[in-house]
């Protein structure tokens, strides 16, 4: 199988502090990935390093046969590559319709137009909005937009952080449809960084678990949800037939 990123040893430091230890790992070309693991575990110095917000100290970023690691971000975005930041980060003074155009501010084709309708076919809800500023939509509605964004670009490859934080359970699986039929429908290839362990593990196709920096497991999303460790450390389902074990004396499998 064709890998669309390629990643290799990558070590990323905060200061004197290194965020991610050696991670390698592969995205297939017209699937989507999950990179799971708890809060600080360094999955957003991942997506910060691949886009080019960080540079990693070693290691290779590899992007269609070309590395990227070091460069711009502009540069990457260039190539395909669309960052989803945690929190959003839409342009909160400017409409709903400004912020998709910024999302196309590389591009130089007539085709824009039509990409907009296409965003709006997919979050109807952002055209009854389209004049609004970003900052007084909701926080579902912020969501789209900037995953409406970064569809601007027209982009093979899309990193999603934390698209699921902070939003209802009926809003956690619209974004999962989403997620899944961009992917289908367009052919973007997706890199999913998230803490819901059950919505990464129901629309990625393979997953890998990330702790204190390190890759510890992975494996196709369907075996990790049967994972006796990913259901108890991550999906919250314990072992009813094991009475009176703590949780804190139970002991990881993984490496």
């Amino acid at each position: 199988m064709d890998n669309l990123l390629e990643i290799r040893n990558l070590e990323t430091y905060y200061g004197p502090v290194m965020a991610i230890r050696g991670v390698s790992m592969d995205v297939p070309k017209g699937k989507i990935v999950s990179l799971l693991g708890a809060n600080g575990a360094g999955k957003t110095t991942v997506l910060k390093t691949i886009s080019g917000a960080m540079d990693p100290q070693k290691g290779t970023v590899t992007y269609n046969g070309q590395a990227v690691q070091g460069h711009d971000p502009d540069w990457v975005a260039r190539l395909g590559i669309a960052h989803v930041p945690e929190g959003r980060e839409v342009f909160p003074f400017l409409s709903v319709d400004e912020n998709l155009r910024m999302g196309a501010f590389s591009r130089r084709d007539r085709e824009i137009q039509s990409d907009l309708d296409l965003v709006y076919e997919y979050f109807p809800v952002l055209k009854t909005l389209i004049k609004a500023q970003a900052v007084n939509l909701s926080g579902g509605q912020q969501q789209m937009l900037a995953i409406g964004r970064a569809l601007m670009l027209r982009p093979q490859l899309m990193l999603l952080d934390e698209p699921s934080l902070g939003l209802s359970p009926r809003l956690v699986q619209d974004i999962s449809e989403i997620i899944t039929r961009l992917n289908a429908e367009q052919g973007v290839t997706v890199l999913l960084v998230e803490q819901n362990a059950k919505m990464a593990l129901q629309v990625g196709d393979y997953g890998y678990v990330m702790e204190i920096g390190r890759i510890v497991m992975e494996d196709t999303c369907a075996r990790l949800r049967d994972a006796p460790d990913i259901q108890e450390f991550y999906l919250g389902m314990k072992d009813q037939g094991v009475r009176g074990r703590r949780r804190w004396k139970q002991r990881k499998t993984w490496r």
